[in-house]
């Protein structure tokens, strides 16, 4: 639970504060996220609309008709052969006189147009007076209905200006309406947005766009609530500033003609039926070229995406929550995948699955929908959320490390306790059911070796004899459970899972006869009397886990199983050998070992039988004696006393043998093989 806390405490500002930069756009994120996003009209292959037409001043109308600005007999030219358009929207303005003829006659030309739009610029120092007249005529193309709506709503805040660039009279007084030019571009320079409408001398006039639409469809442009309004029962998205995210389209596909062309009738006025034609400048020095996602492109371009996008209903939609709830989302995957999942490449990699996935479907939507969703927030609340939650991880798992690896060094082999370390789940507080090996090894007449030397050296004997004792336990994966006085409990297969759990308790036992054989040479060299060891075994499901409290408990076992494997070692004296296993384990062994039988025993405390065997060296002289006692013992069990008499005392003759030797009294008073009941521990 603390762990959790402390994940959730560095979590929490997380979460907080990628929501906040993304309400805000806080700046370098918000330069970060366009550009992140910018790849949505990369991936799209829509057209813009056929019904619109960019007549372009460009380099080779300027070839012929000389340096920009020109004659306005030629501009009024141009203007006379697009009298079929719908309505013509002019991306150019015409602030200063020239002659009187001059500018009659491209008034006159612009009046002979079905529909057409001028435009002005809004400024934010004076370039021009603004004459009364101008501004009376200027007010004629103003959104009455949509500012009359502005007391409903809050937002948006359409932006606006003190000053006005604008065309001379003659100019605006023979265009049908004007609107303005004026657009903002983005924090890092680029222009994405497109705006409805702009203030100016608190009067919402709308842009060039909008206007010419009005014009096309005869219908005002009305809101529908703070984020949107409808022109031609078109929903259009807008932000807090008015302004709408245009869908670009690839520079390659607009419907760009030459003025030449039109002004030399190549291109006949019957091409421009039922058109809505933007005529502005490409030339370079002259026109207006804007930064974009798509590359530098002309400025009447905009006006252009923004028409199609409306005509072909590529309008993009911009869900409100979709962002935040996906930001709450990658905060929070790290630390769930920290609970579900323990290795930490796992955990990265369905991390970054997760986010693709997301990505992929996001980038999906906005390619047939047009919806569009930042997913750049999103990726940065997971990439810190999931550093933070990886190094929370890997402290904690360093802390707990630690603490295992100081708690257990001395019970477990390496490779294990670094299983362990992976899975420290094993050591939560409660046991589990498991089928374990248990081994006990006890020194025999432990009473009368310690009588015979002061403390210190005791001590050091019994160091001397638990060290090898201890390592053969840990280098066959065994758990060193506890030292009672001068005996040895062990346990396999637990914490950690061991294959052939049995055989390595067995092994175990063999090796540790073997190290005592090592150890007694040695004892023998210092005039000190042999040791002697009995190892008992038993394999059975029992009860292991951390027994205790929260602060202080011992990882054990507990159960029938454990209690049967140390009377089992206690009854090694009895029959004079070494290791004693029972039934239970040699139904688990595999068939390397070497092991006979000797009798079915009821312990202390127990109702049923259980059949011992002894576990005997890997040599030939066990296998020779193990031949022979088979055969003995098959006698002994069919009742034939005499021959079993005969061939036990053959086992002792030859090779001192001693379950051999604890038989023949029973043989003698011909007592029938069968269970034999303990009395005592």
């Amino acid at each position: 639970m603390k762990d959790k806390l402390l994940y959730l405490g560095v979590l929490v500002p997380i979460l907080i504060v990628a929501l906040l930069l993304n309400i805000y756009k806080v700046e370098p994120f918000e330069s970060f996220s366009l550009r992140y996003n910018d790849i949505n009209f990369d991936l799209q292959t829509k057209n813009p609309s056929k019904d619109v037409v960019f007549v372009a001043v460009d380099e080779p109308s300027v070839n012929e008709f000389g340096r920009w600005p020109w004659n306005r007999e030629i501009i009024a030219k141009g203007i006379d052969g697009l009298r079929d358009a719908d309505v013509v929207l002019m991306d150019m303005i015409f602030s200063e006189p020239t002659s009187e003829e001059q500018d009659l006659v491209l008034a006159e030309s612009l009046s002979g147009l079905n529909s057409s739009v001028c435009g002005f610029f809004l400024r934010e120092k004076s370039t021009q007076k603004v004459t009364d007249e101008a501004l009376e005529i200027l007010g004629d193309s103003s959104l009455d209905l949509l500012q009359s709506q502005i007391s409903e709503f809050n937002n948006p805040l359409f932006v606006s200006a003190p000053f006005a660039e604008m065309n001379i009279l003659p100019i605006l007084e023979s265009c049908s309406l004007s609107g303005s030019f004026s657009t903002l571009s983005e924090s890092d320079h680029l222009l994405r947005s497109y705006p409805i409408a702009v203030y100016f001398k608190n009067i919402l006039y709308p842009s060039l766009a909008i206007q010419g639409l009005r014009l096309k469809f005869n219908k005002d442009i009305k809101r529908v609530d703070e984020s949107h309004v409808e022109i031609n029962e078109r929903l259009v998205g807008l932000n807090d500033q008015g302004f709408i995210r245009l869908n670009f389209y690839n520079p390659k596909l607009y419907n760009i003609v030459s003025f030449l062309d039109v002004a030399t009738k190549k291109i006949k006025p019957e091409y421009f039926k039922g058109k809505i034609v933007i005529l502005g400048i490409t030339e370079v020095g002259a026109g207006d070229v804007v930064s974009t996602p798509m590359g530098s492109l002309p400025g009447p371009l905009l006006h252009y995406t923004f028409i199609s996008n409306l005509l072909e209903n590529h309008l993009i939609k911009e869900p409100k929550n979709i962002t935040p709830a996906l930001i709450v989302l990658m905060v929070l995957l790290p630390f769930i995948l920290v609970l579900l999942f323990k290795k930490i490449l796992h955990r990265v990699v369905i991390n970054i699955i997760i986010y693709l996935i997301v990505y992929a479907y996001i980038r999906y939507l906005f390619v047939t929908d047009m919806i569009y969703i930042d997913l750049f927030y999103p990726l940065i609340s997971l990439v810190v959320s999931l550093v933070s939650v990886e190094a929370i991880a890997f402290t904690l798992q360093e802390q707990s490390g630690k603490f295992m690896r100081g708690a257990f060094s001395s019970y477990l082999s390496g490779d294990l306790l670094d299983k362990l370390i992976e899975n420290p789940e094993a050591l939560a507080l409660g046991g589990e059911s498991k089928e374990l090996s248990i081994l006990f090894s006890d020194i025999r007449g432990f009473t009368t070796i310690s009588e015979s030397m002061d403390p210190v050296s005791l001590i050091t004997l019994l160091n001397r004899y638990f060290t090898p004792m201890t390592n053969a336990v840990l280098d066959n994966g065994g758990m060193l459970d506890k030292y009672i006085g001068d005996a040895v409990m062990a346990f396999f297969n637990a914490p950690v899972d061991i294959k052939d759990h049995a055989d390595a308790s067995c092994t175990t036992a063999l090796q540790m006869i073997e190290k005592l054989d090592v150890l007694n040479e040695e004892l023998a060299l210092e005039n000190i009397n042999p040791i002697r060891i009995g190892i008992g075994i038993n394999t059975a499901d029992v009860v292991v886990g951390n027994m205790g409290s929260d602060t202080r408990f011992n990882y054990t076992v507990i159960g029938d199983g454990v209690n049967l494997a140390s009377r089992v070692e206690g009854l090694t004296k009895n029959y004079g050998v070494n290791i004693l296993i029972t039934e239970f384990t040699v139904a688990k062994i595999s068939d390397k070992f070497i092991h006979r039988e000797i009798e079915p025993v009821k312990v202390k405390g127990k109702d049923e039988a259980v059949l011992l065997y002894e576990l005997m060296p890997n040599s030939d002289k066990s296998r020779d004696i193990k031949k022979l006692y088979d055969v003995a013992l098959t006698t002994y069990k069919r009742g034939d006393f005499k021959e079993a008499e005969l061939l036990f005392g053959y086992l002792v003759e030859d090779y001192d043998d001693n379950p051999s030797k604890y038989f023949l009294p029973h043989i003698k008073d011909e007592q029938l093989w069968g269970v034999h009941k303990m009395t005592t521990k």
